[in-house]
């Protein structure tokens, strides 16, 4: 090992190079490899009567051989040479021991313990070794033993934890199934026993284990920047599209293939500006085409403005076949979200109006239409534009139409209070929703972090989130009052726990090559996305933001005091300040853009349910219901106006920056008025607005309404029901079943404010 020491002219030591390690590596283990042939000859040898039994039942001959080869591989671990007589030693010691047992059948475990016992009085660290390498093996056999069991729950049940995942395919049965197992690599390979006892306690929630090791997190995809001059995808050039019908398909195919090497929300920002330049492309085409066909401009430009309202038409009903019906490698439907609305001129507005137009008439037979899911739709809000006699009055009551009918599009305020509206009015900068829900800290064009001068400006498109990992606020208050703590000091504890993840997790991926998402990385989708497939992504890193989670800020209060939010919420309000406070200190030492998340626990919200059952047992509303409320939401029973909720969850808004939603549920039936009056109260307090209805379709005579089990018209119970998940919308009914957990069907019969 000195060998590998770097000395200077004087003789002292400065510094192990990587290279002199690998040397000394390869020394001792060569001389392990060169171990003196006649060390093993002459060791005493056992009678051929003897076996060992193995793990698996079978039988071998014992051979001494077999242990000098593993206490070998133990000991070049540790860089360390044994001599003839550590070999001569240990042989002998084994040899001895196992005769002493006076047995024909010895276990591979008497064995390991045999062994080990004679690498302590020759060498700790060797035993230590062998004995961490033995325990690595044993977790393993655990480890898959669990991926096993899981895996024929989800072959033969199936599996609802993600209701935009069909576990009836076989596609996402697979998926599902390496899930677990990446899910359990993650954890013994990834995290310490300190995080992996906060995660089994259930204080902290990592989301996305399965795919957080490998790939991002929800994004703004830049499509723009992709399209533009042209790009390459799986190895094939594409030249940038010269009509809008190509368009559509083009973006279609990036979105689905960029989308499948990231997990979470996948967004195109501002999909009607993007859109235009391909309609003007085929207006002038087709323009020329009746021209020359000896129509007058006036028809002429009549025609061609109609081809290009049947190529908008056409291509969002493609993107709505493509994005509900193909799943992505991960096996499930992307989320993909499209924000649109701003756009003032001819074909932008033709491209939002086609959006809405197409999602409100649905899919399907006929006489059985109904709406998709994905693309989820956000109606970017300005009342500079979409207010009363403004230019864009039109499209807020198409939109207003539209969201009466199928929920979506959620909306957007730009023109209100708080940080998504104070960053467009000061920048004309949009922070479009990652997903459902996810927003995006300012990163700054020249300064980064902070704006380098005041003609600096921030950039969102292009960037994204490496994360999420969710506190248990109920838990760690309830654990700090068990252990008679201050709960703030617990809560630090956990905080720091986040804090390190998130910090090893920037670490990690910045080490992964562009090649993982050459449409991100190499073609532009992403901010500095020009990399070549061999270089490293860790530039691109650092604009993106790692989140801190919260769910339960209901029942925190309740744990509290035993109030709702509706009762009180000011000890709630106090513990988010702290946390916004404390997460801010951690961005300016760790250069990192950490974001404060209201998480929308679907799966979740019944885990923690359990897990706080496991610790503190069933507390009234806090533990005695199948699940708790997502981020910072009233519950779901309580029995308050839209307006009350609006408000009252309004308290927190300007604390859950990095991710939040607002919505009430309309008992109102298809009430134009009735909409229009809360989504404008909505947008002038600067909320991301969602309308919530219960959707119902009889699959079998068309018939629609709000939230029926039995079809009046036919009495059919072969029903299709849309409900909110949470940020965005899923299928709690479809052909009888449910895509949907258990505790998330309670939670939507209970219903009444949201």
């Amino acid at each position: 090992m000195q060998n590998a020491v770097k000395k200077n002219k004087d003789g002292k030591v400065v510094g192990i190079t990587s290279a002199h390690v690998s040397d000394a590596i390869k020394r001792v283990h060569d001389s392990n490899v060169m171990f003196s042939k006649q060390v093993l000859d002459s060791a005493s040898k056992l009678p051929e009567s003897v076996y060992i039994i193995k793990k698996d039942g079978t039988k071998e001959n014992y051979n001494v051989q077999k242990v000098v080869s593993a206490v070998k591989k133990s000991a070049t671990r540790m860089m360390v040479t044994f001599t003839d007589s550590d070999i001569q030693r240990i042989c002998d010691y084994v040899n001895k021991n196992v005769s002493d047992l006076n047995k024909t059948e010895v276990s591979i475990f008497e064995i390991h313990n045999i062994v080990e016992s004679a690498l302590e009085s020759i060498n700790p660290l060797v035993a230590k070794s062998y004995r961490n390498y033995r325990n690595y093996k044993t977790d393993f056999v655990a480890m898959l033993d669990k991926v096993y069991k899981e895996s024929q729950r989800i072959m033969y049940i199936g599996d609802k934890e993600n209701a935009n995942a069909d576990s009836t395919l076989v596609s996402t049965k697979r998926s599902l199934i390496f899930n677990e197992l990446n899910k359990e690599l993650y954890k013994k390979f990834f995290l310490t026993v300190e995080e992996i006892q906060a995660i089994k306690d259930g204080y902290i929630y990592i989301h996305d284990m399965c795919a957080r090791r490998d790939t991002m997190n929800c994004c703004l995809f830049d499509v723009k920047s992709v399209l533009e001059g042209g790009f390459e995808m799986g190895n094939i050039w594409y030249n940038e599209p010269k009509s809008l019908d190509v368009a559509f398909d083009v973006i279609g195919d990036i979105v689905m293939a960029a989308a499948s090497q990231q997990y979470g929300g996948f967004t195109v920002p501002e999909v009607d500006k993007i859109l235009a330049p391909y309609a003007k492309k085929t207006y002038d085409r087709q323009y020329e085409r009746y021209i020359c066909m000896g129509l007058s401009f006036e028809k002429a430009k009549e025609e061609a403005l109609k081809d290009v309202q049947h190529d908008f038409e056409q291509g969002f009903q493609g993107w709505e076949y493509k994005f509900n019906t193909v799943a992505s490698s991960r096996g499930d439907y992307p989320f993909i979200t499209v924000t649109t609305g701003l756009g003032q001129d001819e074909f932008e507005v033709m491209a939002t109006l086609a959006c809405l137009k197409t999602r409100q008439n649905g899919q399907g037979k006929k006489e059985c239409k109904k709406p998709v899911l994905f693309p989820k739709i956000v109606f970017l809000y300005d009342e500079e534009l979409h207010g009363e006699g403004k230019p864009l009055e039109n499209l807020f009551h198409a939109g207003v139409e539209c969201s009466k009918k199928t929920m979506y599009p959620d909306w957007l305020s730009l023109s209100g209070d708080g940080y998504v509206a104070s960053i467009y009015k000061k920048y004309k900068r949009v922070i479009s929703p990652m997903g459902c829900r996810a927003f995006l800290s300012p990163w700054f064009e020249r300064g980064g972090a902070a704006p380098a001068d005041e003609n600096d400006k921030p950039v969102f498109v292009g960037r994204f989130n490496i994360g999420a990992i969710s506190l248990h606020l109920p838990m760690i208050y309830s654990k700090a009052q068990q252990e008679s703590k201050d709960f703030y000091e617990v809560l630090d504890y956990y905080l720091e726990i986040i804090r390190k993840i998130h910090i090893r997790t920037y670490n990690y991926l910045g080490e992964m090559k562009a090649s993982i998402n050459p449409l991100g990385f190499c073609e532009g989708g992403f901010l500095g996305g020009h990399l070549g497939i061999h270089d490293k992504i860790k530039p691109v890193l650092k604009s993106s933001t790692a989140s801190f989670g919260i769910t339960a800020l209901n029942e925190l209060q309740q744990v509290y005091n035993g109030k709702s939010l509706v009762e009180d919420g000011q000890f709630a309000l106090e513990v988010m300040e702290y946390i916004n406070k404390k997460t801010q200190e951690y961005k300016e030492k760790d250069g990192i853009l950490y974001a404060i998340y209201g998480t929308p626990a679907e799966n979740l919200c019944g885990l923690q349910v359990k897990q706080f059952r496991n610790k503190f047992g069933i507390v009234a509303n806090v533990s005695d219901k199948p699940y708790v409320s997502n981020s910072f939401h009233c519950h779901v029973s309580e029995q308050i106006s839209p307006i009350q909720k609006q408000d009252i969850e309004g308290r927190f808004w300007n604390l859950f920056n990095g991710g939040k939603i607002q919505y009430v549920k309309y008992p109102i039936s298809y009430n134009t008025k009735a909409v229009e009056t809360l989504l404008k109260r909505a947008m002038d307090k600067g909320f991301y607005e969602g309308v919530n209805l219960s959707l119902s379709y009889c699959d079998d005579c068309g018939h629609q309404e709000l939230n029926m089990d039995v079809c009046p018209k036919c009495g059919s119970k072969n029903l299709t029901k849309i409900d909110r998940m949470n940020g965005y919308l899923a299928y709690s009914r479809v052909k009888g079943d449910s895509r949907l957990a258990d505790h998330k069907m309670e939670e939507i019969k209970d219903r009444v404010s949201m």
